[in-house]
């Protein structure tokens, strides 16, 4: 019964340049983008973060690197599987370059099916990092209890494919979700089913604090609930 809070890396150098950058070395965050990741340590301030897990490319260690230095105690743990798809020969390539190319109509209507050049299969992706935070979960559920909570800076593909994932869709409906650069998605998985709590959000986080009031844990609020004090 863990919650899940994806932050999506900060706006990068390859963001306002166009390209697609997947795992090419030396994608920094651009200077809107350092401004985003020293925002985020208020932003999650009074949160009980058990544990940090980033993708290991550059851009995912800068947007986390503000809240590790806030909060010295804080653990962070590489894990390759979150990180960004191997777009194979796609890397590195202008993205209005790449819109012209037959397999972009796949990409964008029938994901399923999308198998990128000298890379990986988008299927591939969604499968390793849906892996990744079903084990990361028992992990911290087993070692700080039922009300773990913890970050995770990843990438906008493999976060859209979770949120798909969470929500049961086909990963065909991917593309239907957007998650901006430094946005907080956050995802409670608990015995029965996850539950996806914010998307892309970019606003005040405090609502997320553990509550002690009463309910059955996986029962959704009939009705819809009262939200943040």
């Amino acid at each position: 019964m863990t919650t899940l809070i994806l932050v999506r890396h900060g706006r990068s150098t390859a963001n306002t340049e166009g390209v697609l950058a997947g795992w090419m070395p030396g994608v920094a965050l651009d200077e809107r983008g350092r401004e985003q990741a020293a925002a985020l340590p208020e932003r999650l301030a009074g949160l009980p973060l058990a544990a940090a897990v980033a993708s290991p490319l550059q851009r995912c260690e800068e947007t986390l690197a503000p809240l590790l230095a806030a909060r010295p105690g804080l653990p962070l743990h590489s894990e390759e599987r979150i990180g960004e798809c191997h777009y194979g020969d796609w890397t590195g390539r202008k993205l209005k370059e790449l819109s012209g190319e037959p397999l972009m109509d796949v990409v964008q209507n029938h994901p399923s099916a999308a198998a990128f050049p000298g890379g990986e299969s988008l299927r591939a992706m969604a499968a390793r990092s849906a892996e990744a935070v079903r084990e990361w979960n028992a992990r911290l559920t087993e070692e700080h209890g039922e009300q773990a909570m913890y970050v995770m800076c990843s990438h906008g593909d493999i976060i859209k494919s979770l949120v798909a994932d969470a929500l049961g869709l086909h990963l065909d409906q991917f593309q239907r979700i957007h998650v901006d650069p430094c946005s907080v998605t956050v995802i409670h998985y608990t015995r029965l089913r996850p539950f996806l709590v914010r998307l892309g959000d970019t606003g005040d986080l405090a609502g997320l604090a553990p509550r002690t009031e009463g309910g059955e844990q996986g029962q959704a609020t009939v009705g819809g609930g009262a939200g943040a004090a």
